[in-house]
């Protein structure tokens, strides 16, 4: 259990700089304490002491911010940065590994019973304010971008961004492992929106052209049938 704990610690070490040593994770991180906090109610829960279950973690969501409901299920070495607002429903999974930054919503989108909550597999990254909502799946290794609203299931080693989520960019095999804060790189990342921009600045020029070859041929016919007028109008004179 000892060496479990010293493992989870280390691995916020290595996904945050700013932490100096564990010593300063024990004692100042709330991420931690929410995860500590959890783990016994989860155990309560599951041993059918459903009120203190929710109790507990009642207690910890007043005193980390971070609320994650007592049936949910954590794997391990899970890292909530800075903490604060994150909300983890009832039937929510969390994978092995898996970083979540403040703001985060793993929400339920009906009232029913069975599977509302969504499933995050092994190592995936879900940025600050990101809402994940439903029983949907995050594929091992995805990304969550900031802000971002998934309300499907994403595939493995995906960069998702925007509302509703869409596909940006696939992880390379090379760079698999590498660690992205916020679930977003900062570079090499193509913008959706522009693209859509610039494929109706696009069709807009092409319609342009069209048009005016158009407007063209309109305007030649008519002084063709101008002149034909004329010609006409001068035959008849002369007879």
């Amino acid at each position: 259990m000892f060496k479990s704990l010293i493992d989870e610690i280390d691995s916020m070490i290595a996904r945050d700089p700013a932490a100096r040593s564990r010593i300063e994770v024990i004692f100042t991180y709330p991420g931690f304490h929410a995860v500590r906090i959890h783990r016994f109610s989860h155990w309560l829960w599951g041993h059918g002491f459903r009120f203190l279950g929710r109790l507990f973690s009642h207690i910890g969501r007043f005193l980390t911010g971070v609320e994650i409901h007592p049936g949910a299920r954590i794997g391990r070495r899970l890292f909530i940065d800075h903490g604060m607002s994150v909300v983890i429903g009832e039937t929510s999974e969390i994978g092995d590994d898996v970083t979540l930054y403040h703001s985060v919503t793993l929400g339920g989108t009906s009232n029913g019973s069975g599977k509302r909550h969504p499933t995050l597999e092994r190592g995936v990254i879900v940025g600050s304010g990101a809402q994940i909502l439903g029983p949907v799946t995050v594929g091992e290794k995805a990304r969550v971008g900031s802000n971002a609203v998934v309300l499907k299931d994403v595939p493995p080693g995906v960069t998702m961004v925007g509302v509703p989520a869409r596909i940006v960019a696939a992880r390379e095999e090379s760079k698999a492992d590498d660690f992205c804060a916020y679930g977003t790189p900062t570079a090499n990342l193509p913008d959706p929106a522009i693209g859509a921009i610039d494929g109706l600045h696009g069709q807009l020029n092409a319609l342009a052209e069209r048009v005016a070859r158009l407007e063209g041929r309109l305007s030649a016919e008519a002084e063709e049938t101008e002149a034909e007028s004329r010609q006409a109008g001068g035959e008849k004179s002369c007879g």
